[in-house]
């Protein structure tokens, strides 16, 4: 059932975006990643983790949830402990380096050892339920599976009324520009397998541009994708992370990178016909 937008209207009904298709026999999945940054998540953390290991679980997902504690200063760190000491899938790291969400995902995913990686947040304002329907996406032999909160299906509860205004202008600009039909490119929570991680570094966003730098550099060098709807509600305790004013030309300077690396780049970077599965190319959208 579509859910309520900030203005009480219903999100719009439209199709799914248009997806590259997969590959024709893609590599099985064994065991998934989670990927949390947090900072000052005292509030919420357990609770978060606490339900998403249980929707793992309960779908029989084997699975390692890694959670970086970005500088907390709340006792977020000691609460992890807390709770790796109860779940034994939990992996506390620290971001003993520069602080900023971008650098914290990329230390996640330095440290992850499972076939694919989903990016969660960590207040929970991303449905547990979603990271279970992402991982039967992959397991179908996409190469990433990006949610959308703007189609039939998913929605947004509670979604602060700029901000709103804000992602729907960023996401049109970035599907004109590129031609792509995803339309929540901004969006953090999404799936890839790890060798679309690799093959897409080395990330430059140290910020929340990383969550546009990571699935179109994705798209622009050829792995196939497709979108679930997703849903999203408010965080309920915590202060949100995204300063709205501190990252507009962040986003426009990663946007402008991968566009110049699609249209100038001479395929340098896109994934090698080698590297796919055997047998007949799969059809793959322009990028």
């Amino acid at each position: 059932m579509p859910k309520t937008t900030p203005t009480g209207s219903t999100v719009s009904p439209i199709d799914l975006p248009a997806a590259v298709p997969l590959a024709p026999a893609a590599a099985p999945l064994r065991r998934l990643a989670v990927v949390i940054p947090a900072r000052d998540e005292a509030g919420c953390i357990a609770s978060t983790l606490e339900h998403l290991h249980l929707e793992l679980r309960l779908a029989g997902v084997e699975h390692e949830i890694i959670v970086v504690d970005d500088g907390s200063t709340d006792g977020t760190w000691e609460i992890l402990q807390d709770v790796a000491a109860r779940i034994q899938a939990l992996v506390p790291v620290r971001n003993e380096g520069l602080h900023g969400f971008g650098r914290a995902i990329q230390r996640g995913l330095d440290a992850l050892t499972a076939d694919a990686v989903v990016i969660m947040m960590a207040d929970e304002s991303d449905d547990c339920r979603d990271v279970v329907r992402y991982w039967r996406k992959l397991q179908e032999g996409h190469d990433c599976v990006f949610g959308s909160r703007f189609v039939k299906g998913g929605g947004v509860i509670d979604y602060p009324r700029l901000k709103y205004v804000l992602n729907r202008w960023a996401n049109l600009f970035i599907r004109l520009v590129f031609g792509i039909g995803l339309n929540d490119t901004t969006n953090a929570f999404k799936a890839y397998r790890r060798e679309v991680i690799e093959g897409c570094r080395p990330f430059l966003a140290p910020h929340f541009n990383l969550t546009v730098e990571l699935p179109l550099k994705a798209i622009v060098r050829g792995y196939s994708w497709t979108t679930i709807p997703i849903t999203w509600r408010n965080r309920r305790t915590g202060v949100a992370k995204l300063k709205i004013g501190e990252m507009g030309s962040r986003y426009f300077f990663i946007v402008a990178y991968v566009w110049l690396e699609k249209y100038f780049s001479r395929g340098d970077y896109r994934r090698r016909p080698a590297t796919l599965a055997a047998g007949p190319a799969p059809n793959r959208q322009a990028a």
